[in-house]
């Protein structure tokens, strides 16, 4: 990845209407998201009246978030390109596709949506929403590892679906793609550290709930995964006269 692609941005891009109208976008779209994902968690704790995780709900987690990821990223696409994660807007950032002042726009949306998600499910359903934490016998390591790998996957898989420009027709299937990995990690590492691989959905539930235990580990781990996936993709898969024009204003 040629380092010239990375920009900070022109004076007045945060504030131009198509940056806004994208970070609008990132706030609806992981609005959604997290309010689908944290509520399914909270509805299946009322169900079975706070018992300890199951296989079930685990599965259910997995299906919940694969669903509103799909819906969240789908109905993005077009608009910001559905990043729904500051990791993957990083990573982008990264691959020289966004400038650092459109990613700040973005991240300020993504975050906002969550914490907005998290605080109208605490109000409508009077229970309180559950901060990401490690499980018992899960060190610090372990879950960065979990949070470094996770991320890796999704965002090899977005830069494959979504970014690259040789995509073709597997574009089409970009959003289905992106939510079944988020799915399928969750049933991977879902009982050891949450399985975030998204900072904003960490982030909502700490706001509204006050417990920061550890949070610094599922910003660190996807961001590194975020990272690694996008120059391993970037560098070795996309060739200098495949690279997308960076939005300049």
């Amino acid at each position: 990845m040629p380092l010239y692609r990375i920009t900070i941005g022109t004076p007045g891009e945060a504030s131009h209407p198509d940056t806004l109208k994208a970070g609008l976008s990132e706030f609806i779209s992981t609005f959604i998201f997290v309010f689908a994902g944290q509520g399914s968690g909270m509805a299946y704790s009322k169900l079975t009246y706070d018992a300890p995780g199951t296989p079930s709900g685990l599965i259910a987690a997995s299906l919940s978030h694969a669903f509103a990821l799909f819906v969240a990223v789908s109905i993005g696409a077009n608009i910001s390109g559905g990043h729904v994660n500051p990791a993957v807007t990083f990573a982008s950032f990264i691959g020289g596709n966004i400038s650092f002042l459109s990613a700040i726009v973005y991240w300020i949306g993504q975050l906002v949506g969550a914490v907005v998600a998290c605080m109208l499910l605490e109000y409508a359903t009077s229970m309180e929403t559950a901060a990401f934490g490690l499980s018992t016998d899960v060190t610090i390591g372990n879950a960065l590892v979990f949070e470094i790998v996770m991320t890796f996957g999704l965002v090899y898989t977005v830069y494959a679906t979504a970014v690259d420009p040789k995509k073709g027709n597997i574009g089409i299937i970009a959003p289905l793609a992106i939510g079944l990995i988020v799915g399928a990690n969750i049933l991977v590492g879902g009982a050891f550290d949450g399985a975030s691989m998204n900072p904003a959905v960490c982030f909502g539930p700490a706001v509204v709930s006050g417990i920061w235990t550890h949070h610094w580990v599922y910003w660190v781990g996807p961001f590194i995964g975020a990272a690694i996936a996008a120059l391993i993709y970037d560098n070795i898969f996309i060739g200098e006269h495949d690279q997308l024009p960076v939005t300049d204003y």
